[in-house]
């Protein structure tokens, strides 16, 4: 039984991807300073309460676990935050990962997998991003996010540490059981958005631009479900275990629906008309963003398994039920 420690671990996509590495027989223990994430998440799993930022916390936690691999979920993510505090994103993305990745080194541990993102992208050049898709991030949550990719590739020349990142697109739903799901303060997804002035949390939804050279004149997005991403998360370990490779994958449905979309089809499964108010759009937002997940599936053999109704509708059964 393999441990792995999974950084960031009480947070959206940690929990879910805990949950499943136990399922599927190994012993994942979490680490998180609980500045975003939420202990109910992981209330059954090995817990260890630290800050990337404190080195000997985390030689502490290595040696006291026999780490196997480690998983990283740990980043800051909202885009317009970082704009406005481009230091804090730099510190904890990227500064506290070459923490982590110097810690790795100086303990032995060779397997690292690491939630990246769209969003070092950039604005889209094609139809469909793929791998070979130009990386020229437009904020610098995305340009934390390359940073460290850039880092993992000079770590695996220098001292064969490998790795595997993966870029999603737009991460959603919740987990079928409905224990956990997507609660992040403040909320910027627009998904649980959504729900919440579905079940009456929320007066309205803006609807950011309805004037974009898509078919509604809304944006468009590829969603993929958080269970889908942690199973991706864990073929990537399997893969470095069994290979012994450093490798880079994008991960979403290969589907793109419009806001609107989402919104009537939001309707559609709850079964309340919230309000909908159009609003001006926003700086930094491409009409298109879509997945190419071809390699992913060819390489890993990962395929996502729910469309946008179930994810909504995982989503919609959390928000009513909700324990954190």
């Amino acid at each position: 039984m393999k441990n792995i420690l999974v950084i960031g671990g009480a947070g959206y996509i940690g929990s879910h991807t805990v949950k499943m590495l136990a399922q599927k027989g190994y012993n994942p223990v979490v680490f998180d300073n609980l500045s975003k994430g939420h202990r109910e998440a992981v209330a059954n799993y090995p817990f260890e309460l630290g800050d990337l930022g404190d080195k000997a916390r985390l030689a502490e936690v290595f040696k006291k676990h026999q780490i196997d691999a480690v998983m990283h979920f740990a980043a800051f993510i909202e885009v317009g935050e970082s704009v406005k505090e481009p230091s804090k994103y730099y510190h904890n993305n990227v500064a506290k990962v070459l923490n982590l990745l110097d810690a790795m080194v100086e303990h032995g541990i060779k397997y690292f997998v690491f939630s990246s993102t769209a969003a070092t992208f950039g604005e889209p050049v094609k139809e469909k991003i793929d791998e070979t898709h130009p990386q020229n991030p437009i904020n610098p949550y995305g340009n934390t996010k390359l940073m460290v990719e850039k880092m993992l590739a000079d770590f695996d020349t220098a001292y064969g540490l490998k790795a595997t990142a993966l870029r999603y697109f737009n991460a959603s739903g919740a987990d079928d059981s409905g224990d956990i799901g997507e609660s992040h303060t403040p909320e910027t997804h627009l998904i649980p958005i959504v729900l919440q002035a579905a079940a009456g949390k929320r007066p309205c939804i803006k609807m950011f631009g309805n004037d974009y050279p898509t078919p509604d004149g809304t944006c468009i997005r590829d969603y993929v479900h958080v269970n889908d991403l942690a199973r991706a998360h864990i073929l990537a370990l399997e893969k470095m275990f069994k290979d012994n490779v450093s490798e880079r994958f994008n991960l979403g449905s290969g589907n793109g629906f419009s806001v609107a979309e989402l919104v009537k089809e939001a309707k559609r499964i709850t079964g309340v008309d919230f309000k909908v108010e159009v609003a001006p759009r926003r700086a930094g937002d491409p009409a298109v963003l879509v997945a190419d997940s071809a390699k992913a599936q060819k390489v890993l053999g990962w395929k996502p398994e729910y469309n946008l109704t179930r994810i909504i509708e995982t989503a919609w059964n959390w928000e009513q039920h909700r324990k954190f």
